[in-house]
């Protein structure tokens, strides 16, 4: 496979109550690249966004579920969620701001 820039590592964030309720904490939720790891999503979060430095981050892969239409079984696409902790005197990230 070919080497993943930093703007193919971060393909959306996520908006859940949780997720929203963790931005006064300067923490950010991000659907990544399956293959990224956490010095990619580091390095990407601070040459996308201009001002964020990031103390931390955390990790998690999400399975596929298998689902089911009519006699038909498949497979969802396997996942891979990163919360991004920020410093304290980091800015905001703007994306989130309107929501």
């Amino acid at each position: 496979m070919a080497s993943i820039q930093y703007y193919d590592v971060i393909l959306k964030p996520l908006v859940t109550e949780k997720s929203m309720n963790g931005m006064g904490e300067k923490r950010y939720s991000f659907l990544v690249h399956p293959e990224a790891n956490k010095v990619m999503i580091k390095e990407a979060v601070e040459k996308m966004f201009a001002g964020a430095k990031v103390k931390s981050v955390n990790t998690m892969n999400c399975p596929t579920k298998t689902k089911r239409r009519g006699a038909t079984f498949g497979n969802t696409a396997k996942t891979k969620k990163a919360i991004v902790q920020l410093t304290e005197d980091s800015k905001d990230i703007e994306i989130f701001q309107g929501l």
